[in-house]
């Protein structure tokens, strides 16, 4: 599951593959704003069955967070 939530993230940030690891941090990958979080949070619900709630999704700061708030 862990690189399924990878892979989504990757695809919606339009970055290559490989670029996204657990170590990631949000602020370190440009193209991740604030607009593109709130979308990765609803696509993970949408396509993965992933719910993270907005409250908690918008206090992440990397994407080991992101897959712990997830369960993975």
């Amino acid at each position: 599951m862990r690189e399924k939530i990878i892979a989504l993230i990757e695809e919606l940030l339009k970055v290559p593959a490989g670029t996204i690891t657990e170590d990631t941090r949000i602020e370190d990958v440009e193209p991740w704003d604030s607009l593109a979080h709130v979308l990765i949070i609803g696509e993970l619900e949408e396509r993965l069955g992933i719910s993270i709630p907005l409250e908690e999704a918008i206090d992440l700061t990397s994407v080991r967070e992101l897959l712990e708030k997830a369960g993975v």
